[in-house]
């Protein structure tokens, strides 16, 4: 049984910032961690009311560590590595939850936590992951969903923007995109309807329960700051046997994405993706696959994907 754990890299994931109204792209690098155990400590001492600086606490971000260690009496160091291959896959693979979620408040602030709204006020018709990436989720996307123009089939497009990447020609009856800028879910060729709402002010989704057979959202997972109430409310809609998708790279607003994503690696955001299926309820085990179709040379695809529960 593998054992939930958030294994940092030396690594960070390569980051898109915005500046104004222009897009940056940073890759940081992190000096090696020495142990697990060495990281535990010092968020332990920062859960103990040690105040670190505000920037110092984005970069560690994940204290799940310090808790799942504690839960667990583990005491075993581990040694930061970097991704290996099939690392996200197996990530998900007969892992041991702890009881309670293991993810705190602090878990979830951002670099800027000023009003979301505004950060998306002005559109931007531009895609955040590149082509390659982009055609390996779509070609997932032509593999799982139901066929094109299925009657009573509705789809929900989480966290959409002017492009959803699904398959071209694809149409259903309903296709809904939530998101955070209209001119740009008005730009959005495949949606029968659109909603604007700030899921991180308002988690609830305008919906009836057991209204959609699909939902999905495409690199914007990491922006949520109440993912359990999102999740719990995605579990709500879903009709049952309905599948969730959430997909993402190692490309972010870095100061909007919540600081256990910004300090951790590709194969930890399995793990955490994984972690809001599991403790929102009513879904099946979560599993993660790696679509990447260029590892090295283009921008890594990931998804996490589960289906509610028949019963639930």
């Amino acid at each position: 049984m593998a054992i939930l754990g958030l294994q940092l890299q030396q690594r960070f994931p390569v980051l898109t910032a915005v500046c104004y109204s222009r897009l940056i792209s940073a890759t940081i690098h992190a000096p090696a961690v020495a142990s697990v155990s060495s990281l535990s400590c010092k968020l332990k001492k920062w859960n103990n009311g040690g105040r670190l600086p505000r920037r110092l606490v984005v970069g560690l971000g994940a204290s799940f560590w310090a808790q799942y260690m504690n839960m667990a009496g583990n005491s075993k160091s581990f040694i930061a590595s970097a991704r290996l291959k099939g690392a996200v896959e197996q990530a998900l693979q007969n892992v041991e939850w702890p009881e309670q979620f293991p993810f705190k408040d602090e878990d979830f602030q951002r670099f800027d936590e000023t009003s979301d709204s505004m950060f998306y006020e002005a559109p931007r018709f531009v895609t955040h992951i590149d082509d390659a990436a982009i055609a390996a989720l779509t070609k997932y996307y032509s593999e799982v969903f139901p066929p094109s123009n299925t009657p009573g089939v509705s789809i929900l497009d989480m966290c959409s923007s002017w492009v959803s990447h699904f398959p071209k020609g694809y149409k259903q009856e309903r296709v809904v995109g939530m998101g955070m800028n209209e001119e740009e879910l008005k730009r959005n060729p495949v949606l029968t309807e659109y909603v604007v709402q700030d899921l991180n002010l308002k988690p609830k989704l305008p919906f009836e329960d057991n209204s959609f057979d699909v939902i999905t959202n495409v690199v914007s997972v990491d922006y949520l700051t109440k993912p359990l109430d999102v999740f719990k409310e995605m579990c709500r809609i879903l009709k049952p046997g309905g599948l969730a998708i959430m997909s993402f790279s190692n490309r972010c607003f870095w100061t909007k994405a919540i600081s256990i994503w910004t300090s951790t690696g590709d194969t930890d955001h399995a793990l955490i993706v994984g972690s809001y299926f599991h403790y929102a309820g009513g879904f099946e085990p979560p599993q993660a696959v790696d679509i990447s179709p260029n590892p090295g040379r283009s921008d890594p695809m990931y998804i996490v994907y589960s289906r509610k529960l028949s019963t639930a």
